[in-house]
């Protein structure tokens, strides 16, 4: 019999278990009255880097839920910060980067740094998070992936169409390998100190990926994506996750993890088909169904659960993060359903 704490490791790994484990993107967010209390409190980023308040922010969705793994409380963009790229959380517009790179020069005059010593505040919240777990459900760590991180670096912030990604990787393919070779050494080191630091799995979020074509994604990101997941600590199970990228699935499961995320965009039997049966998947509720009625939530989740068909190796999720106006009882009427349902 698997310990409850083990069912999520477990599914990563397509091993049976009980019940279709759940966690959500974005568990410790908005939508919690909870963490809306500490907003008016602290800025996002001091949050980020208090780790008491991080570690406080993760662990009440796993009580408050009954979710079967935490997640970190911290952002993608983190990363960035050391790099000297005048990384800004502004209220209601979200990230700016106000020294966006967008040349060979600009990649040349990133700032140098060591995960190890700059990012210590996220190392010691994983460290709280897992002690105040008391081994009750796994905690996750997470990172950008480098094509979402480098689009970030070259936007400036969000974007519509992506152009001065595309624009770098045309027309300066020797600048954008620089970069993602970068990033890629960066986002594995990061990780892989995560992980000392006791994250028993880890995300990688892609979640710009999908603004590409297949051939751009297959020639531009795959390798260093791979490269990522390849230096992360063996038998630690890694969640490749991206949005919007049904048409480029087998590039993505080509660029490896242990557990691929899909969005709600497609059916996930037929993505599971798709990226193979050797490989556990992750998904796939539309994050805007937590605002139907709770029977119609709990017919959605059967609708996902039996398209799964009980094989081993499902994590149930949303397929992006939870909107920041989803009603917490609706959250928990899914949490109850996916259990309920899937019990074997």
């Amino acid at each position: 019999m698997i310990k409850p704490n083990h069912v999520f490791l477990a599914a990563c790994r397509r091993q049976q278990t009980s019940y279709t484990p759940v966690w959500l993107m974005r568990q410790a967010g908005r939508y919690m009255e909870e963490y809306r209390k500490l907003r008016r409190q602290y800025g996002f980023l001091e949050l980020c880097k208090k780790p008491d308040l991080a570690a406080e922010i993760a662990v009440t969705p796993v009580e408050r839920l009954g979710v079967d793994a935490a997640i970190l409380f911290a952002d993608i963009l983190l990363i960035l910060e050391p790099m000297g790229v005048g990384l800004e959380y502004s209220k209601g517009d979200g990230p700016v980067i106000h020294h966006p790179v967008r040349s060979g020069k600009d990649v040349d005059g990133l700032k140098d740094f060591e995960p190890e010593k700059e990012l210590l505040f996220v190392y010691d919240a994983v460290k709280k998070i897992s002690k105040a777990l008391k081994n009750k459900v796994p905690l996750i760590g997470f990172a950008g992936a480098p094509f979402t991180l480098a689009s970030y670096l070259i936007e400036g912030g969000g974007s519509r169409n992506y152009v001065h990604t595309k624009k770098l990787f045309y027309t300066a393919p020797e600048a954008w390998k620089r970069l993602m070779e970068r990033l890629t050494k960066l986002t594995s080191e990061y990780l892989n100190c995560q992980i000392a630091a006791g994250a028993e799995a880890v995300q990688l979020f892609d979640s710009w990926a999908g603004c590409l074509t297949p051939p751009d994604y297959e020639q531009f990101v795959l390798p260093y994506t791979r490269a990522v997941i390849d230096a992360i600590v063996p038998g630690v199970p890694v969640i490749n996750f991206t949005t919007g990228t049904a048409g480029s699935l087998k590039h993505i499961r080509a660029a490896g993890g242990t557990v691929i995320g899909l969005d709600w965009r497609v059916n996930l039997d037929e993505a599971w088909q798709t990226v193979g049966y050797d490989v556990a998947v992750q998904g796939n509720l539309d994050p805007v169904t937590l605002h139907a009625s709770p029977k119609e939530i709990k017919n959605r989740v059967a609708e996902i659960l039996r398209r799964a068909g009980a094989r081993p190796g499902h994590i149930f999720n949303l397929g992006h993060g939870v909107l920041p106006e989803t009603p917490v009882e609706h959250v928990i009427a899914m949490v109850e359903a996916v259990h309920e349902l899937s019990a074997r």
